[in-house]
């Protein structure tokens, strides 16, 4: 029986099942069957949060205000306040990565969607939300259960993806800073609760879960070429700093109202994160207007000490990070100095109730000092929440929706399923669904591979060889893959990367296929009977130009680390159940950028020096598929019908004017809001399929001028369309965030002269006057 169209959960094996019911009682504070401490004000829920925080830390010793200032929190029974662990992960799904999340007991497995490189490709901010939702029911369904001892969780990585060789770029939502801080807004808002459209939060900000956005600031470098994150100084101009690096976090906390930061290890400019005043309270709280909590990355106050040497004492990396802002230390280190820290005079014991009133504000709007969770406003969560079949089928939505086509000649695919007579299968991960969820990843609720996938879904008689024992491929088994290869209708190799090649703390070296694949692939390729199909499951880009160019390589497509659903996910591409329309969120280059230090944290080109830039924006040099890129099994056309505005006439009294530039700043709110104007894109399916795909406004010019960028992603949205159905998009444009760019100052600007702003070759000019 061929099951096309059934649901996710219907089709693969389920390796756990979830019980509705246990007796753990999650950890809660003012029991109110506890006469000594429910009528104080910290235990009353009507009360302002802020001045029940303000109540309890009055209350502590200094002895016990230093031990709640680390990740695992004891509790302080004279007070009836429970024990917290604010370290847990659910970067894609919940995690068994942290300490703060227990799978075993009714809850054995949880949903794991697709590494966050892959969804990002499918440029969907509300398919982020809803699986930022879905993950935070879940959450909150662990710790209901008693099987969670906290509800912050560490996610979402909003770190731009600088260099392809970053280990963690897989976690990450791409290169562009646009898209980096809409999937935080979406993501924060959903695990947090919170509405998606409108910007309305809960009853004073109540928190389904805790969201955290990480690494602040300029992070993205692990462990390469000796350089590690640990002792890495990144060197960033005010320019890239102000429209590349930050403004990811200013949405998330000025849009996505996250209410956790995390600064990172590294230094920026010589100073560490989470030392550094201007980046946690300037300009995170004062500027961006930030109300959570801040936590350091794991020891990351024990290295300012050493290895970086930037505090001489224990005691003065204490006294750096609680005076710059920081609250709680994921590690040992305040627990152990800060007492002494205070003794010593180099830390106030108001440093330390600043941080803990953000601590205990955090905890209150979880609902913990309310007594027992299960009957308060997230208490009906339960185990029948997580692995249900809605977040299975989002699960296979989200992989179905991400998957990027980026070659298919002759219209190779897809397969035909009724004249397909056989199919070859090799690659190391074609049979093994252990890759499929990435870093920082739980327990799954249901797996199944590709081969596992395809055998279920089509029927269709197969034969697999490994070809590789493991991705590295430095063991290769070549004849037994051209064996099977030369006897198949139809090939599909399946290669690319793992997390024993890119992970954190191990950044790549190089840019290709690792080991004997590419000539595997050659080998493969020229002795079936028709062109072949390669699917990559890697994070990072790879550089397959050898694959790109050979004719014998029909169709090549990327799957990312695709979750849970993945083999169905790509089963389903690969015989036309699903259209893909991803879009990579990163650009893939060629071997040869490899050569340019991954310590250089420049962005924009320097020519004297042979340096070509990074990322689609300020980028130079030749690429194997650009940042946008992807095909579909259908043909779709675009027209710019409408722009409201043809000319935008920039002034203002005070404004400074200098090199062909005006201040965004001078504009002022009212002279942004004035000039705001809108878009109109027609598009049309021409082909024979439906699809749903991504549709990416650009602005680009000629003359960008000092620090411009080339091109900028002005605003996505993604439309569906049944075959010959034609659809209207319309685009909000403000330019003072669309087109402007960091001067030298770090100011933004507004460059004069044409413009150009459009979607896949056709475009509109606008002319800017000052």
């Amino acid at each position: 029986m061929r099951a096309h169209n059934l649901p996710l959960f219907t089709i693969v094996i389920l390796l756990h099942t979830n019980s509705a019911q246990s007796d753990a009682t999650p950890p809660f504070s003012c029991d109110p069957s506890n006469p000594s401490t429910n009528s104080l004000p910290f235990c009353n829920a009507s009360l302002a949060v802020a001045a029940r925080a303000k109540d309890l830390v009055s209350r502590l010793t200094l002895d016990e205000k230093v031990q709640q200032l680390v990740n695992n929190a004891p509790s302080v029974p004279r007070l009836n306040v429970s024990a917290y662990e604010w370290w847990s992960e659910a970067l894609h799904g919940v995690s068994r990565h942290g300490k703060g999340i227990t799978f075993g007991g009714a809850i054995k497995s949880a949903t794991m969607f697709p590494q966050i490189i892959l969804s990002a490709a499918s440029f969907d901010s509300s398919l982020w939300y809803r699986t930022a939702q879905a993950i935070g029911k879940e959450s909150r369904a662990f710790f209901n259960g008693g099987q969670g001892k906290g509800m912050t969780f560490w996610a979402p990585n909003i770190n731009i993806l600088r260099d392809p060789r970053w280990g963690r770029g897989q976690e990450t939502a791409g290169e562009d800073p646009l898209v980096a801080g809409k999937y935080a807004v979406a993501y924060v808002r959903g695990l947090q609760g919170d509405r998606f459209e409108g910007g309305e939060i809960m009853r004073e900000g109540s928190l389904m879960a805790s969201a955290c956005c990480k690494h602040y600031t300029a992070h993205d470098l692990d462990n390469w070429n000796g350089v590690d994150r640990y002792s890495f100084d990144a060197k960033v101009t005010k320019q890239d700093m102000t429209d590349t690096f930050q403004p990811p976090f200013k949405a998330c906390v000025e849009q996505g109202k996250a209410s956790g930061i995390m600064c990172a290890y590294n230094r920026v400019n010589g100073i560490p994160s989470c030392a550094d005043r201007n980046l946690l309270t300037a300009t995170a709280r004062q500027q961006w207007g930030f109300e959570g909590y801040i936590a350091s990355d794991c020891d990351a106050v024990a290295i300012i000490h050493d290895p970086q040497g930037y505090a001489k004492e224990p005691e003065d990396a204490v006294a750096a990070v609680l005076k710059a802002g920081m609250d709680v230390n994921c590690g040992s280190y305040l627990l152990k100095y800060t007492k002494s820290a205070v003794e010593r005079k180099k830390v106030s014991e108001s440093d330390i109730d600043r941080a803990l009133l953000n601590l205990f504000s955090i905890r209150m709007r979880l609902g913990h000092f309310d007594g027992d969770p299960r009957k308060l406003q997230y208490g009906a969560i339960n185990a029948t929440s997580v692995c249900s079949n809605d977040h299975q089928d989002l699960a296979l939505e989200a992989a179905r929706s991400s998957i990027v086509l980026l070659k298919n000649e002759a219209a190779l695919l897809p397969f035909s399923k009724t004249s397909t007579k056989s199919l070859a299968l090799i690659g190391p991960n074609a049979n093994s669904s252990a890759i499929f969820t990435g870093n920082y990843e739980g327990y799954p609720c249901k797996t199944v591979s590709i081969l596992q996938a395809l055998d279920n879904l089509y029927n269709i008689p197969t034969k697999f060889v490994q070809g590789c024992e493991f991705a590295n491929c430095t063991s290769v088994s070549t004849d037994a893959a051209v064996a099977i290869a030369k006897e198949a209708d139809r090939v599909v190799l399946v290669m690319g990367l793992d997390q024993s090649l890119e992970r954190e703390k191990l950044d790549r070296v190089e840019l290709g296929l690792p080991g004997h694949q590419e000539d595997l692939i050659t080998a493969v390729a020229e002795v079936a009977v028709k062109p072949v199909v390669l699917v990559l499951l890697c994070g990072g880009p790879v550089d397959v130009s050898f694959a790109k160019k050979n004719p014998k390589i029909g169709s090549i497509l990327w799957a990312g680390y695709p979750g849970e659903a993945g083999g169905v996910a790509v089963a389903q591409t690969l015989f036309g159940d699903n259209n893909p329309g991803g879009k990579l969120p990163v650009t893939w280059y060629p071997k040869e950028f490899s050569k340019v230090a991954m310590t250089d944290m420049r962005m924009r080109p320097d020519p004297s020096q042979g340096y070509p830039g990074r990322t689609y924006r300020f980028y130079t040099g030749p690429t194997v598929y650009e940042f946008g890129y992807g095909l579909s099994y259908t043909n779709y056309t675009y027209k710019v019908i409408s722009v409201s505005r043809g000319s935008l006439f920039l002034n203002s009294s005070s404004a400074v004017k200098k090199s062909g530039s005006i201040s965004v700043s001078e504009l002022g709110s009212k002279g942004c809001e004035s000039i705001k104007f809108s878009a109109q894109v027609r598009v049309t399916n021409h082909g024979s399929m439906a699809g749903k795909h991504p549709v990416l406004l650009f602005v680009r010019s000629n003359n960008p001028g000092s620090g411009g960028t080339r091109r900028q992603l002005v605003e996505f949205k993604t439309v569906a369309l049944s075959q010959g159905e034609t659809k209207d998009i319309g685009f909000d444009i403000s330019p003072c965030e669309s087109f402007s760019h960091a001067d030298e100052d770090g100011a933004l600007v507004i460059n004069e002269g044409t413009l150009y702003i459009g979607v896949e070759g056709d475009e509109r000019t606008i002319n800017v006057v000052i």
